[in-house]
């Protein structure tokens, strides 16, 4: 088969839709299809052709609600002349599915939508859009969700939509089963006696620094190293977390207790050897689709903490590798992790080490029999063979 991908960034772009495109392409190239991803053209890249997947790039910015520039026309024309089997939009609110959903009737190809959980839903701006979308998604071919259970997925069922299939997100085998060589601990300078808590996530300003930092604080525990592995794309929260960072670890009392807060960024391969370091993963994100991350953490055997993001709740009932935290939702379905909670279920699995291996091996096994990218990958070529 002769398939498209369209995602805004991919590599080296990093982020958690970028990899998931990543993990299927280059698996779906091994399966032996011919695999193109349309995306954003970016200067740090070099090749066109990436571990057998060909690269097609556009030099575009926005969205239907914010507007699109750049070569939106190319991009479009493309779709409608191109001679793919199938084409599939990952992710809805940025111009690679906005560019083709208005124009869906005149593409050949069978068409395939995977939403990522539509963040603006519940934002008045995208109010007009989202009017749209209920026609729009009907004329796709099939819709895919990562969850059978979250906005995007009721939002479709709600407007009667009936081409509807769930394929999770999953985590990388031949990433998490190598044997393990970086002694990560020296590396960042990290205790071995040290009870290591991780998070995982940019600095976007959602994904709970703030909160996690608290979390971390008040709770009672001691020869502690909570460290946040994030990428700094400059208009976050990287200077506020290094501000607290400075603070925290200059703070009087952390004489007594032991604990220091570390922030950093790392290789990817670094980054796995930290997950398979941890003791325990702690993510109390503000909005999620399916979280890449937890997924990371059955495949690392690290329980996790949580709060009520995305399909956090769905994961943990997957797999029993978790945990979730109490947890408010906001009027625009922004998470909310209660601090003073998350403190106190922190100081109980610290203490309660064969509940951690307990979650820590449920989650291994779950992640074994089915997330991992492998069996993921195949699933979305089952799909397209089943449309082709």
């Amino acid at each position: 088969m002769k398939i498209l991908h369209t995602v805004e960034f991919y590599y080296p772009s990093v982020g958690g839709m970028q990899e998931v495109v990543k993990q299927l392409s280059e698996r779906i190239v091994k399966l032996g299809h011919d695999v193109t991803v349309a995306t954003t053209r970016l200067p740090e890249r070099n090749d066109l052709v990436i571990n057998g997947v060909k690269i097609e790039e556009f030099d575009i910015k926005g969205n239907l609600v914010r507007g699109m520039t750049g070569e939106v026309e190319r991009y479009r024309e493309f779709l409608i002349d191109s001679d793919f089997d199938v084409i599939v939009n990952f992710a809805a609110q940025q111009w690679a599915t906005d560019g083709t959903i208005t124009i869906l009737e005149k593409i050949k190809a069978k068409k395939v939508f995977v939403p990522t959980g539509f963040s603006g839903l519940y934002s008045p701006l995208y109010n007009g859009y989202f009017e749209s979308m209920k026609g729009w998604m009907k004329q796709y071919d099939m819709n895919v969700f990562l969850s059978d259970n979250y906005r995007d997925i009721n939002f479709a069922r709600d407007n009667e939509v009936e081409k509807i299939i769930v394929i999770p997100n999953g985590a990388s085998e031949e990433e998490f089963l190598a044997e393990e060589n970086i002694d990560i601990r020296g590396k960042l300078g990290i205790p071995k006696e040290h009870f290591l808590i991780l998070h995982v996530g940019s600095h976007t300003g959602q994904k709970g620094h703030a909160e996690a930092i608290k979390i971390f604080s008040k709770a009672r525990i001691r020869n502690a190293t909570f460290l946040i592995v994030a990428n700094d794309f400059g208009d976050g929260c990287g200077a506020a977390c290094k501000f607290k960072k400075f603070f925290f670890n200059g703070w009087i009392k952390r004489k007594f207790d032991g604990k220091r807060l570390a922030i950093t960024s790392l290789t990817r391969p670094e980054t796995v050897a930290v997950y398979k370091e941890a003791d325990l993963f702690l993510f109390p994100s503000n909005i999620e689709c399916s979280p890449l991350v937890l997924f990371e953490c059955m495949a690392s055997r690290t329980p996790f903490l949580t709060t009520d993001v995305g399909n956090a709740a769905e994961i943990i009932r997957w797999s029993g590798g978790g945990m979730l935290l109490p947890t408010t939702v906001d009027e625009n379905g922004y998470s909310h992790a209660d601090i003073e909670g998350f403190a106190g279920m922190i100081e109980e699995i610290y203490r309660d080490t064969e509940q951690r291996r307990e979650m820590s091996e449920a989650g291994f096994k779950a992640w074994q029999e089915r997330f991992t990218w492998g069996k993921i990958a195949r699933q979305f070529e089952q799909l397209y063979s089943s449309m082709v």
